[in-house]
């Protein structure tokens, strides 16, 4: 066995999927992290900087848009629908913000005059191919370099089915945004160039494909549909010799990423640009071989997790701002919300009172998990609330560590380094990305029996499995793994890559420190 493969099976090793870990109906929560905000284009990843998610241009105006027409959240038909975040991820240029724009443009978010507007600027621009993507790239340097640098949002929906759909950026300078939209997502759409080249420079070592696979699965995405994207190019022409060599290269990867392939992905050819495949299904004088779903068929009949409406209240809080009065935006892992309740903003302690609830554009009596809200409060100033910060249950608040113990799979180190004491990186855990510090190496895990082994660990290298104690500058919210997995699931990256996922094993009480 290689190196390689190694890694791979020490990931499984992880079973970092939370239902594989527990069988309680809130652990099935993995999947859902906010998908209310957008993420400012960030190449250094600790700058992270947090702004409201619409399709307005981003980062411009923060603005509440108030329903006077409050609605009980499943009172009414469309609200019956389930709810589901879905994240487009893969390399850069794949087409996930054509797709995501086709998308909009197809479920009649977007109307024909809009499309014609963005036509003409991407004319103008030199960019004809890139006016669906317009939709989804809000913002003028994305619009200019033609990559998607913060995380867009927007809205649709199919029979059954509410989608808030996440467009991820897939250059590898804006990981760290899209690590953000994939802790945000049920269920992750790999978009994949069949385009000649371009699978093979996504999927090679160093493509975002790769890493993009990687950091879903640790992330909580744990259904995958892989879209065979541009099979309508001239280089490809609908070829199913194309999209079967795609998929039986893709196969063996996912499987190695934890991914059981048969029960958790299915994959499918389309066009993004012409929207070939993606409501209906693609015409037999188009591609005589797919006799398959189209993209809306698959999405709409994914398997969701139960959620817990009844279990203490968690909301990791991604962005804040002024709107006659505080209010946060995020979205529910856990338990429920109404108007009047009383809650805690951890780590700071403050307790405030819900004066109002929104979902979508409408107000809401209440709302439970899986659901994007933004929620007024009083009892708190704006400048006083961090993106990182976690709205808690008065009764049983959120975990607050500076100090934590977790189980890591190492990756890829950089230039081959070693992972001792002393070790430092970026901890990226739901909406907190801080700087941190590996304090002590407790044990090492023998990856074919999961085992910690006896001897005495002082260091280990790639593809190691090791319990740690991790120590980060400023109190951060988290809990343990086994209890919500949704706050116990985490990354650590460093120099823009990836260097080890993991999973939070034990809190430390304030005030214990690394010996």
């Amino acid at each position: 066995m290689n190196i390689e493969e190694e890694i791979q099976s020490s990931i499984r090793s992880l079973e970092l999927d939370a239902a594989e870990d527990n069988v309680g109906i809130a652990a099935e929560d993995v999947k859902e992290e906010l998908a209310s905000v957008d993420k400012e284009a960030v190449k250094e990843d600790v700058q992270i900087n947090s702004q409201p998610a619409v399709l307005e241009p981003k980062g411009k105006t923060k603005e509440m848009k108030v329903s006077e027409e409050v609605v009980e959240l499943n009172e009414t038909p469309e609200n019956r629908k389930r709810h589901l975040n879905v994240v487009f991820i893969g390399h850069v240029d794949a087409g996930k913000s054509t797709t995501g724009g086709q998308i909009l443009f197809l479920s009649g978010q977007v109307d024909d005059r809009t499309i014609q507007k963005y036509e003409k600027e991407a004319k103008d621009k030199s960019r004809e191919s890139w006016y669906m993507a317009y939709i989804m790239d809000t913002n003028e340097e994305e619009r200019v370099k033609g990559k998607t640098v913060e995380v867009g949002r927007a809205h649709f929906e199919t029979e059954n089915t509410r989608f808030t759909i996440l467009d991820a950026p897939g250059h590898k300078s804006y990981v760290p945004n899209m690590i953000s939209g994939a802790s945000q997502a049920d269920v992750g759409v790999l978009v994949i160039s069949a385009r000649k080249g371009e699978f093979e420079t996504g999927y090679e070592r160093g493509g975002q494909t790769r890493e993009h696979v990687l950091l879903a699965k640790t992330l909580g995405v744990s259904k995958l549909v892989v879209v065979v994207n541009k099979m309508d190019d001239p280089t490809v022409g609908w070829s199913k010799e194309r999209y079967d060599e795609i998929e039986s290269k893709m196969v063996p990867f996912l499987k190695s990423s934890g991914y059981n392939v048969k029960k958790d992905v299915q994959f499918l050819p389309m066009s993004g640009l012409i929207g070939t495949n993606i409501k209906t299904r693609v015409d037999r004088s188009v591609c005589p071989w797919w006799d398959g779903p189209c993209l809306f068929e698959v999405l709409d009949t994914i398997e969701i997790p139960l959620r817990d409406p009844k279990g203490s209240f968690r909301m990791p809080i991604l962005d804040k701002f002024k709107d006659m009065g505080t209010v946060v935006m995020g979205k529910i892992e856990s338990g429920s919300v109404r108007e009047g309740d009383s809650l805690l903003v951890m780590p700071n302690k403050v307790q405030v009172k819900v004066i109002s609830v929104h979902c979508d554009e409408n107000k809401v009596r209440g709302a439970g998990p899986g659901e994007n809200v933004r929620i007024k409060l009083s009892g708190i100033e704006e400048e006083d609330i961090l993106s990182g910060f976690v709205l808690s249950s008065v009764e049983k608040p959120v975990g607050v560590v500076s100090e934590f113990d977790a189980q890591l799979q190492i990756i890829e180190l950089l230039d081959n380094a070693i992972f001792t004491a002393g070790y430092k990186a970026v901890l990226h855990i739901h909406s907190v990305v801080e700087e941190c510090e590996i304090v002590k190496l407790l044990q090492q895990i023998d990856p074919k029996t999961k085992k910690p082994m006896k001897k005495k660990v002082l260091f280990v290298k790639n593809g190691a499995i090791v319990v740690c104690r991790v120590q980060v500058n400023n109190l951060i919210c988290i809990e343990k793994f086994s209890e919500f997995p949704q706050l116990g699931r985490f990354t650590l990256r460093t120099e823009g890559k990836t260097v080890a996922v993991g999973k939070v094993a034990g809190l430390l009480p304030s005030g214990t420190t690394g010996a």
